[in-house]
């Protein structure tokens, strides 16, 4: 969008008909999202970010679930189906060169698209090393 400023949207979607072999069981998935660089606080390799995701599952599937079927992460005969919504918030911060930490915080609704679970928080502390850093002594 800028120079500072990225965004983000993606769309999937498949029939559920097909047994799910991925990270995550999902048959519709929405997300958007963006990141600001740090360059108005004087830190120019940092980014605050922000991201909205909601999945689904496909009639069949959700059906399956609710009569006590199980999939490679979900089933356990009680669904009370929901969407399953994320909302995803984040700051990268550039520590030295070729090192990145950053502090992630999610809160996720209808976990495992039950609405009798949730909603849940999720935080998490990152460390990205780049190649450049290891190259620096040579």
């Amino acid at each position: 969008m800028t120079s500072t400023l990225r965004a983000f949207a993606r769309f999937g979607w498949n029939d559920g008909r097909t047994e799910s072999f991925a990270y995550t069981e999902i048959d519709q998935a929405f997300s958007g999202g963006a990141d600001l660089r740090g360059h108005a606080w004087r830190r120019n390799e940092d980014k605050l970010g922000a991201a909205f995701v909601s999945n689904a599952i496909s009639g069949d599937h959700r059906e399956y679930l609710a009569l006590g079927g199980s999939g490679f992460l979900l089933g356990d005969g009680k669904l009370n189906y929901g969407r399953e919504n994320i909302v995803e918030t984040y700051y990268n911060a550039k520590l030295w060169h070729g090192v990145y930490a950053s502090l992630d915080f999610q809160r996720v609704w209808n976990p495992g698209y039950n609405r009798d679970r949730g909603p849940v928080s999720v935080g998490a502390i990152r460390l990205h090393l780049e190649g450049a850093l290891f190259q620096a002594g040579q």
